[in-house]
């Protein structure tokens, strides 16, 4: 199994994945998926030179990266998908960035990214609602590939480490942003108000990818600055 471990993290790492991760998730999956209980993380870091071009509102570039980094993780995690499929392994692949809208809830997807990135240890919710990595704060795209292969887990990270540092609250322009420390297991909406940002992005940035990005709370995050 070790072997097959390493061959699939380089096999993701070669394709292009910047960190990789892997967390059980079983306890969260309906029951349709519930045979599903290994999340696998493919992470990739963004450019930093688009991202610190973002000044008060996105630009076309970081728009065109934005898209550009979903699609390769989105190859990267049918890739895996294909390959788990030939070990004899049932797997899922849950898009970079969809929403599925339900009665419910409107701003929500198959499974979250984040959620799978922290039980595996990869980083902690910001205040910003974005997964933040010591590596490269929230600069990052993620994907998922649900599997029932054993796979050796990350230690989970169950609080956030932003501290008293509020930079992406005062700085977010739709104010919707609580400033609220995270907690595993907290709702989303005690920290993003995700109408208050839907609304603004589509809002001021319609001229800019249809105005479904903005970037300035990651582009603050000083877990991310150089």
């Amino acid at each position: 199994m070790d072997k097959k471990v390493a061959e699939l993290e380089k096999f993701l790492i070669g394709l292009g994945a910047s960190k990789t991760g892997f967390s059980y998730v079983g306890d969260l999956l309906p029951d349709s998926k519930k045979t599903l209980k290994s999340a696998i993380t493919v992470m990739v870091r963004l450019s930093d030179f688009i991202v610190d071009e973002i000044s008060g509102r996105p630009t076309h570039t970081y728009f065109h990266h934005y898209r550009s980094v979903n699609f390769l993780i989105d190859q990267i995690t049918l890739r895996c998908v294909l390959l788990l499929q030939e070990w004899g392994q049932k797997a899922f692949a849950v898009p970079a960035s969809q929403t599925v809208a339900t009665e419910q809830e409107k701003y929500s997807s198959v499974f979250q990214h984040k959620t799978a990135a922290t039980r595996a240890g990869l980083g902690w919710i910001g205040k910003s609602g974005l997964l933040v990595t010591p590596e490269y704060g929230p600069r990052i795209r993620m994907g998922t590939v649900l599997t029932d292969m054993e796979l050796p887990y990350g230690q989970p990270v169950t609080e956030g480490s932003c501290g008293n540092c509020k930079l992406c609250v005062t700085s977010c322009p739709a104010m919707a942003l609580h400033g609220v420390n995270w907690e595993a297991g907290m709702q989303r909406e005690q920290m993003v108000d995700a109408h208050a940002c839907s609304v603004h992005m589509h809002d001021s940035y319609r001229h800019i990818g249809r105005g479904s990005v903005c970037g300035i709370c990651m582009r603050v995050c000083p877990f991310g600055s150089k």
